[in-house]
Order: C-alpha cells, then sequence, then structure tokens
C-alpha cells in the first residue's frame, strides 16, 4: 500500500528488453536499507526490487505490465515519480493507493490557474464513471484531488511543491499517465451492481 505522497524522483537508467524488461532506476534513497523483493510505487505502478546498488535499484517488468501502463514507453533518462510502501504508524498524507494501475490517461490540456496549473486528463471510458468530483485520483503515482468531471475529462490543479517535487512539473498536452481509480470507489460500485436475474 501506498499514499500518493511522492518521497524521490529518480531517472531511468538502464533499459534492458528480454523475457522480461529490466529497468534500473537511480534515485536519492538509501538503497542499502531497501530490501530485495520489497515493492517500490514507480509512477504508481507497484514493483519488486531484483537487484540494488548505491543510488540506484531494478526492477523487472513483465510484457502485460508494459501493456497496461507507461512503463512501456520509458527510455534511458525517463523521470520517475517514486514512492516506497507504507509501514504501519506511518502517516496517511494523500489517500490510500494500492499501486495497481487500472489505466492511462492522457494529458488533454496544461495551463496555469493562479499559481498552479490546471490539468485536463481524458480517461479510458470504462474508468471515467469511478471519477467524481472532490474525490481522490492517483496520476503517475500522485494523490491529487478531482476539481471537476465531464464526460470522461476530468480536471486537477497541481500545486508548486508538487510540480517541483514529481514529473507532474514537466507535464504536457498529449502525455500518457497511469491512473488508479480510489479503491472505495471501486469497492462501491461492486457492492451496488445489480446481479442479473
Amino acid at each position: 500500500m501506498f499514499t500518493g505522497i511522492i518521497t524521490d524522483l529518480g531517472k531511468v537508467r538502464e533499459r534492458k528488453p528480454g523475457a522480461v524488461t529490466r529497468l534500473v532506476i537511480e534515485t536519492q534513497y538509501d538503497t542499502a536499507g531497501i530490501a530485495l523483493g520489497a515493492s517500490i510505487a514507480c509512477n504508481g505502478c507497484c514493483l519488486s526490487v531484483v537487484e540494488k546498488g548505491p543510488g540506484w535499484f531494478a526492477f523487472e517488468a513483465s510484457n502485460e505490465t508494459l501493456d497496461v501502463t507507461t512503463l512501456g514507453g520509458w527510455q534511458v533518462g525517463t523521470r520517475v515519480n517514486l514512492e516506497r510502501a507504507l509501514r504501519l504508524g506511518d502517516e496517511l498524507g494523500g489517500h490510500l493507493v494500492s499501486g495497481h494501475v487500472d489505466g492511462v490517461g492522457r494529458i488533454k490540456s496544461v495551463r496555469p490557474d493562479g499559481g498552479s496549473v490546471r490539468l485536463t486528463v481524458s480517461a479510458p471510458k470504462a474508468l471515467a464513471r469511478f471519477i467524481a468530483s472532490k474525490g481522490s485520483i492517483a496520476m503517475d503515482g500522485v494523490s491529487l484531488t478531482v476539481n471537476e468531471v465531464a464526460g470522461v475529462d476530468f480536471g486537477v490543479n497541481i500545486i508548486p511543491i508538487t510540480l517541483e517535487a514529481t514529473n507532474l512539473g514537466a507535464a504536457h498536452e498529449g502525455d500518457r499517465v497511469n491512473l488508479e481509480i480510489d479503491m472505495m470507489a471501486r469497492y462501491l460500485a461492486r457492492l451496488t451492481e445489480k446481479e442479473p436475474a
């Protein structure tokens, strides 16, 4: 489990395709304290550390992960939002995030809005019904509050500290972003579905 509060902005150092794709991420984390097999959310996708060294860790991504997230498009130099797994007793500053990407959205517009930046994002149609105004969404692993919803589009404001600490500070129109809907919305929708007669 994660909170959507990004604690490091890493960078892809190496990408090695194969039966599974190996990605090496540069990080400011003290990797001596990261166990092999530990979960780290990378742009919101929960991944397991398979190797590490000073200032870097590696994980392996299956074809499924590459197909259903933005990881398939990562190249050397891609900036990656990082969050280590939540520990019992940690502050829950964002919202509960599982690290299971529900789909990939596309940024429709980026515009200044006072001291923040307003992003309008198009979600996959199957996810749009779970996105509610003033509800939570994780976008590239960042916990955000939804401002408004219009069909499959939704808007979020990115405040200066988030612009500086995450890859959303370099967001452009047309960029693809990993989306994870609020888990409470998912379970509530499931509970209210009618069973076929």
